[in-house]
């Protein structure tokens, strides 16, 4: 039986938006801090041109072309370029090590390199150089800078197109379907070997006809990209903007998003909810140096937003007092932090991580439309979120309508759908792994659903870490990489729902007394060392020496040294030697809760 939503193809989608809406907005940057800006046709052109350059420069039949950057408007001019050529884009992060990045490459069959700056330019001749890569493209590497015969700029690939290249690549895309492969997104497995997701045009089709019944965009909606398009929430999330003719923002460092979100003023943006948490502690952390009136203030008008959230949450109507009420909290407090992020935000999708549920109050009392859910690259992102505005708090929602999901024996959501993915790219035996008997995925997480469908997220069965800001951790890479150094006998990575890495590590404790010798350090027992500052700048440094080969947020940023090794007799490894993470995350609960509230990470 053919699926009822696999009409819908993105590229097709793309040329009656260009037709329907030639003059309006589609892309939004910042360069030399002026505001640059693209319309749709403009934005129909350079897709054209590049397509055609592609086609024109190599021959390989629906091949596999990778774009390594961070976000800006050339990321998107050649995704779709890569896609109306025919191919499939292999999106690689941009903060992915040279390791990270040849795996990927090598594994997916990329000989075409698209790249950001001079970072990942320097990454890519390397791989060039070695035989990996055939060609760089750069979008925004100096001109001077490109000394390679096999490297050239993106302006300048463009113009490799030839007279006829809008007419010659919509007749490509008229013999496209929607079952053929759209994109290969890189996911890391629990032993931290990166996994292929076959998504094809079916997939991202039916994500967007699902949305559609779920949530309303327009032409008028304006969605910050701030989370990287390499990940498949905001490659999700934007192809989906595009596909309903909204404007997408480009930022290329997260961090600033708070700087530039009051210019910008969206009507959508999705996140992690790390976002949310760093805001709500910044805003009470000035609330404390408030008067006392400010504070009192402040609080009532919270109250009062929170009765207004209460209130549509239950479908009741409120009496006029409260309406008067309401309005005066607004005017005074509510919309001055709704302003704080551009003041016309009317949906807010987070996802990748659990939202704390008095974040998420906070927000919802403040006017701020937050769309809590739960997704997976396999599933083309969304599988649950909220259904509107009647929604229980502390859940994950409702599936979309086409998607089914139900709850395992040991708890874990299996989903079946038409955004599941067709498997991993070269990987039978993992994908067969993915799947029960009777079709279903399996999430690697457990949840539990009401008698209303309602689901809760209750805990990752894969070992698989996932921080507060959407990074997948695998914990046995970045301790396979720490153990390395003999003054570390054993590690336990810390970073599930977290913001950052830690860990907790058992030194060697005959290494660690020589070295104190050596020093002239005073102690009396071992115990007395774990704490001093010369040591613990020695275990840093030599910490910081061996993780090198991982990324950036891959990295362990604090650390406590423990008194005592793991053992078998207190439940903290298995005979094997395996750790038993929930057993040692709830026996140091204080010691991890040290590192995340006391460190200067945490402040």
């Amino acid at each position: 039986m053919s699926d009822p939503m696999a009409h819908v193809h993105l590229i097709h989608q793309l040329w009656q938006r260009i037709d329907a809406q030639p003059s309006r907005p589609a892309l939004r940057w910042q360069e030399a801090n002026q505001w640059m800006s693209m319309n749709w046709l403009e934005l129909g052109d350079q897709v054209c041109r590049c397509a055609d350059a592609i086609n024109l420069s190599h021959y390989i039949h629906k091949a596999h072309i990778g774009i390594f950057s961070r976000n800006m408007p050339q990321w998107t001019l050649a995704d779709l370029a890569i896609l109306a050529a025919g191919h499939a884009s292999v999106p690689v992060y941009p903060t992915n090590t040279l390791e990270q990045t040849r795996y990927i490459l090598k594994d997916a069959g990329v000989r075409v390199l698209f790249v950001g700056e001079i970072e990942q330019y320097h990454s890519a001749l390397e791989l060039l150089d070695e035989g990996t890569l055939d060609q760089i493209i750069t979008f925004d590497v100096p001109r001077h800078e490109i000394d390679h015969p096999k490297a050239i700029s993106f302006e300048d690939f463009c113009q490799l197109a030839n007279a006829g290249y809008m007419n010659r690549t919509r007749a490509v895309t008229a013999k496209q379907s929607t079952d053929e492969l759209l994109t290969l997104i890189y996911t890391s497995g629990t032993t931290g070997e990166p996994k292929g997701v076959m998504l094809d045009y079916a997939n991202f089709g039916a994500a967007f006809e699902m949305h559609d019944q779920r949530i309303r965009v327009t032409e008028k909606d304006v969605s910050l990209a701030m989370l990287p398009l390499s990940h498949i929430f905001e490659r999700a999330w934007h192809h989906y903007i595009l596909y309903r003719g909204g404007e997408v923002v480009y930022i290329r460092d997260p961090q600033s998003v708070m700087d530039v979100i009051e210019t910008v003023q969206p009507t959508c943006m999705c996140s992690v909810p790390r976002l949310y948490e760093k805001a709500y502690a910044m805003i009470h952390g000035r609330l404390e140096q408030a008067s006392w009136f400010r504070k009192a203030l402040f609080r009532w008008a919270t109250q009062v937003g929170e009765a207004e959230f209460d209130a549509q949450v239950k479908g009741v109507q409120t009496g006029w007092i409260h309406r008067l009420k309401h309005k005066i909290a607004d005017r005074l407090v509510l919309r001055k932090v709704r302003a704080r992020f551009g003041g016309r935000t009317r949906l807010l999708p987070a996802g990748g991580a659990r939202l704390a549920d008095d974040v998420n109050c906070f927000f919802q009392a403040m006017g701020m439309n937050i769309i809590h859910g739960f997704g997976l690259s396999e599933t083309t992102a969304t599988v649950t979120c909220y259904p509107g505005p009647q929604f229980e708090m502390g859940s994950i929602g409702t599936p979309l309508d086409g998607i089914d999901v139900k709850i395992a024996s040991d708890g874990e959501m299996l989903v079946k759908g038409p955004t599941v993915m067709r498997g991993y790219f070269n990987k039978p035996e993992a994908t067969a792994e993915a799947f029960t008997e009777d079709g279903y995925f399996r999430t690697g997480d457990a949840g539990i659903r009401n008698e209303y469908g309602t689901l809760f997220f209750t805990e990752r069965l894969k070992e698989l870490m996932k921080t507060s800001n959407g990074k997948y951790i695998a914990p046995q890479r970045v301790e396979g990489a720490i153990s390395k150094d003999p003054m570390i006998e054993q590690i336990a990575v810390i970073a599930d729902a977290r913001h950052f890495v830690s860990a907790l590590i058992v030194p060697c404790y005959t290494s660690l007394e020589a070295y104190a010798i050596e020093k002239g350090i005073q102690f009396r027992a071992v115990s007395d060392l774990l704490d001093h500052e010369a040591i613990q700048d020695y275990v840093r440094q030599r910490i910081q020496a061996v993780q090198q080969e991982l990324a950036k947020f891959e990295q362990v940023k604090q650390f406590t040294l423990l008194p005592q090794a793991f053992c078998m007799t207190r439940g903290e490894i298995t005979p094997t030697q395996k750790l038993r993470r929930k057993v040692i995350e709830s026996r140091f609960y204080q010691e991890i809760d040290a590192m995340y509230t006391s460190s200067p990470m945490a402040r």
